[in-house]
Protein backbone atom coordinates (compact mmCIF):
# COMPACT_ATOMS: atom_id res chain seq x y z
CA UNK A 1 0.00 0.00 0.00
CA UNK A 2 1.38 3.39 -0.96
CA UNK A 3 1.87 6.19 1.55
CA UNK A 4 -0.33 9.26 1.55
CA UNK A 5 -0.02 12.46 3.56
CA UNK A 6 -3.09 11.30 5.53
CA UNK A 7 -1.38 8.02 6.52
CA UNK A 8 -0.94 7.63 10.27
CA UNK A 9 2.64 6.36 10.06
CA UNK A 10 4.21 7.08 6.66
CA UNK A 11 6.94 4.62 5.74
CA UNK A 12 8.42 6.68 2.91
CA UNK A 13 12.17 7.16 3.12
CA UNK A 14 13.05 10.46 4.79
CA UNK A 15 13.95 13.35 2.49
CA UNK A 16 14.10 16.47 4.62
CA UNK A 17 13.64 19.89 3.08
CA UNK A 18 14.13 23.28 4.76
CA UNK A 19 12.83 26.64 3.61
CA UNK A 20 11.58 30.01 4.84
CA UNK A 21 8.22 31.45 3.88
CA UNK A 22 6.57 34.83 4.58
CA UNK A 23 3.21 34.43 6.35
CA UNK A 24 1.27 37.22 8.09
CA UNK A 25 4.22 39.59 8.06
CA UNK A 26 6.72 37.13 9.46
CA UNK A 27 9.23 34.82 7.80
CA UNK A 28 8.69 31.36 9.26
CA UNK A 29 11.28 28.58 8.98
CA UNK A 30 10.00 25.14 8.09
CA UNK A 31 11.56 21.71 7.93
CA UNK A 32 9.46 19.23 5.97
CA UNK A 33 9.86 15.63 4.88
CA UNK A 34 8.55 13.04 2.45
CA UNK A 35 5.18 11.57 3.42
CA UNK A 36 3.65 14.95 4.31
CA UNK A 37 1.46 17.32 2.31
CA UNK A 38 3.16 19.92 0.08
CA UNK A 39 6.68 19.37 1.40
CA UNK A 40 8.48 21.82 -0.91
CA UNK A 41 6.44 24.97 -0.36
CA UNK A 42 3.41 26.15 1.61
CA UNK A 43 0.57 25.10 -0.69
CA UNK A 44 -1.48 27.79 -2.37
CA UNK A 45 -4.73 26.84 -0.61
CA UNK A 46 -3.12 27.30 2.80
CA UNK A 47 -1.60 30.60 1.67
CA UNK A 48 -5.04 31.90 0.65
CA UNK A 49 -6.62 30.65 3.89
CA UNK A 50 -3.93 32.36 6.01
CA UNK A 51 -4.18 35.61 4.04
CA UNK A 52 -7.99 35.70 4.09
CA UNK A 53 -8.93 34.59 7.60
CA UNK A 54 -9.47 37.51 9.98
CA UNK A 55 -9.17 36.52 13.65
CA UNK A 56 -11.47 38.11 16.25
CA UNK A 57 -10.30 41.54 17.42
CA UNK A 58 -9.36 40.36 20.90
CA UNK A 59 -9.32 36.57 20.87
CA UNK A 60 -9.50 34.98 24.31
CA UNK A 61 -9.98 31.35 23.36
CA UNK A 62 -8.21 28.59 21.47
CA UNK A 63 -7.75 28.18 17.73
CA UNK A 64 -7.88 24.59 16.43
CA UNK A 65 -5.99 23.76 13.22
CA UNK A 66 -7.39 20.50 11.81
CA UNK A 67 -5.01 18.63 9.52
CA UNK A 68 -2.11 20.88 10.45
CA UNK A 69 0.56 19.12 8.40
CA UNK A 70 3.98 20.56 9.22
CA UNK A 71 2.33 23.62 10.70
CA UNK A 72 1.99 26.69 8.43
CA UNK A 73 -1.63 27.57 9.27
CA UNK A 74 -1.58 27.10 13.03
CA UNK A 75 1.87 28.60 13.53
CA UNK A 76 0.87 31.67 11.48
CA UNK A 77 -1.84 32.55 14.00
CA UNK A 78 0.00 31.67 17.20
CA UNK A 79 0.95 35.30 17.72
CA UNK A 80 -2.75 36.26 17.62
CA UNK A 81 -4.49 33.64 19.76
CA UNK A 82 -3.64 32.89 23.40
CA UNK A 83 -3.50 29.18 22.55
CA UNK A 84 -3.39 27.19 19.32
CA UNK A 85 -4.09 23.47 19.17
CA UNK A 86 -2.85 21.69 16.05
CA UNK A 87 -3.84 18.15 15.10
CA UNK A 88 -3.09 15.71 12.31
CA UNK A 89 -3.49 11.96 11.82
CA UNK A 90 0.02 11.82 10.33
CA UNK A 91 2.60 11.24 13.08
CA UNK A 92 5.46 12.40 10.89
CA UNK A 93 3.66 15.69 10.14
CA UNK A 94 2.97 16.23 13.84
CA UNK A 95 6.63 15.71 14.69
CA UNK A 96 7.64 18.21 12.02
CA UNK A 97 5.09 20.76 13.26
CA UNK A 98 6.40 20.40 16.81
CA UNK A 99 9.94 20.98 15.54
CA UNK A 100 8.85 23.95 13.45
CA UNK A 101 7.18 25.55 16.46
CA UNK A 102 10.49 25.29 18.36
CA UNK A 103 12.42 26.51 15.32
CA UNK A 104 10.32 29.69 15.28
CA UNK A 105 10.26 30.15 19.07
CA UNK A 106 6.49 29.59 19.25
CA UNK A 107 5.46 28.20 22.62
CA UNK A 108 1.67 28.68 22.95
CA UNK A 109 0.88 25.64 20.83
CA UNK A 110 -0.42 22.16 21.64
CA UNK A 111 0.49 19.90 18.70
CA UNK A 112 -0.54 16.25 18.77
CA UNK A 113 -1.91 13.31 16.80
CA UNK A 114 -5.68 13.07 16.41
CA UNK A 115 -7.86 11.36 13.82
CA UNK A 116 -10.11 14.30 12.99
CA UNK A 117 -11.64 15.29 16.38
CA UNK A 118 -11.16 11.95 18.17
CA UNK A 119 -8.49 13.20 20.58
CA UNK A 120 -8.89 16.98 20.74
CA UNK A 121 -8.11 18.60 24.08
CA UNK A 122 -11.12 20.92 24.37
CA UNK A 123 -14.80 21.13 23.54
CA UNK A 124 -15.01 24.91 23.31
CA UNK A 125 -12.92 26.52 20.55
CA UNK A 126 -13.07 30.13 19.48
CA UNK A 127 -12.14 29.21 15.92
CA UNK A 128 -11.45 26.13 13.82
CA UNK A 129 -9.38 26.35 10.63
CA UNK A 130 -8.80 23.58 8.14
CA UNK A 131 -7.31 22.86 4.76
CA UNK A 132 -9.07 19.48 4.64
CA UNK A 133 -7.26 16.38 3.31
CA UNK A 134 -9.40 16.01 0.19
CA UNK A 135 -7.61 12.88 -0.95
CA UNK A 136 -8.60 11.13 2.26
CA UNK A 137 -12.12 11.07 0.87
CA UNK A 138 -15.43 12.89 1.04
CA UNK A 139 -16.41 11.24 4.35
CA UNK A 140 -13.37 12.68 6.15
CA UNK A 141 -14.02 16.17 4.79
CA UNK A 142 -17.68 15.94 5.81
CA UNK A 143 -16.72 14.86 9.34
CA UNK A 144 -14.39 17.86 9.65
CA UNK A 145 -17.24 20.19 8.66
CA UNK A 146 -20.06 18.70 10.73
CA UNK A 147 -17.90 17.75 13.71
CA UNK A 148 -16.74 21.33 14.17
CA UNK A 149 -20.17 22.59 15.21
CA UNK A 150 -20.43 21.05 18.71
CA UNK A 151 -16.80 21.97 19.47
CA UNK A 152 -17.19 25.70 18.83
CA UNK A 153 -18.22 28.37 21.30
CA UNK A 154 -21.29 30.38 20.38
CA UNK A 155 -19.95 33.02 18.00
CA UNK A 156 -17.06 30.77 17.04
CA UNK A 157 -16.17 30.20 13.40
CA UNK A 158 -15.24 27.33 11.12
CA UNK A 159 -13.12 28.53 8.21
CA UNK A 160 -11.94 26.16 5.48
CA UNK A 161 -10.29 26.21 2.07
CA UNK A 162 -11.40 23.92 -0.75
CA UNK A 163 -11.06 24.00 -4.49
CA UNK A 164 -14.27 24.27 -6.49
CA UNK A 165 -13.38 21.12 -8.43
CA UNK A 166 -12.69 19.26 -5.16
CA UNK A 167 -16.05 19.89 -3.56
CA UNK A 168 -16.32 23.51 -2.43
CA UNK A 169 -19.97 23.84 -3.61
CA UNK A 170 -21.06 20.69 -1.74
CA UNK A 171 -19.09 21.81 1.34
CA UNK A 172 -20.91 25.14 1.15
CA UNK A 173 -24.26 23.31 1.24
CA UNK A 174 -23.20 21.06 4.12
CA UNK A 175 -21.93 24.01 6.18
CA UNK A 176 -25.22 25.81 5.57
CA UNK A 177 -27.15 22.74 6.69
CA UNK A 178 -24.96 22.31 9.79
CA UNK A 179 -24.57 25.92 10.93
CA UNK A 180 -27.52 27.63 9.29
CA UNK A 181 -25.14 30.01 7.53
CA UNK A 182 -22.06 30.15 5.34
CA UNK A 183 -20.12 32.95 3.67
CA UNK A 184 -17.69 32.74 0.78
CA UNK A 185 -14.92 34.99 2.06
CA UNK A 186 -12.83 34.71 -1.09
CA UNK A 187 -12.48 32.99 -4.44
CA UNK A 188 -8.93 32.76 -5.76
CA UNK A 189 -7.77 30.59 -8.68
CA UNK A 190 -10.50 28.05 -8.02
CA UNK A 191 -9.98 28.02 -4.25
CA UNK A 192 -12.90 28.98 -2.04
CA UNK A 193 -12.54 30.23 1.53
CA UNK A 194 -15.77 29.29 3.32
CA UNK A 195 -16.74 30.40 6.80
CA UNK A 196 -19.67 29.50 9.07
CA UNK A 197 -20.50 31.02 12.45
CA UNK A 198 -22.04 29.11 15.35
CA UNK A 199 -25.02 31.21 16.40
Amino acid sequence: MSDHYYTNQPSAEHHFHEFEFPLRGRRLRFVTDSGVFSKNVVDYGSQVLIATYQPPQNPTGTLLDVGCGYGPVGLSFASTFPQVEMIDVNERAVGLAQGNAQRNNIENVDIHVSNIYADVHSNSYEAILSNPPVRAGKKVVQEILTGAYPLLQVGGTLTIVLQKKQGAPSAEKLMTATFGNVEILKRDKGYYILQSVKV
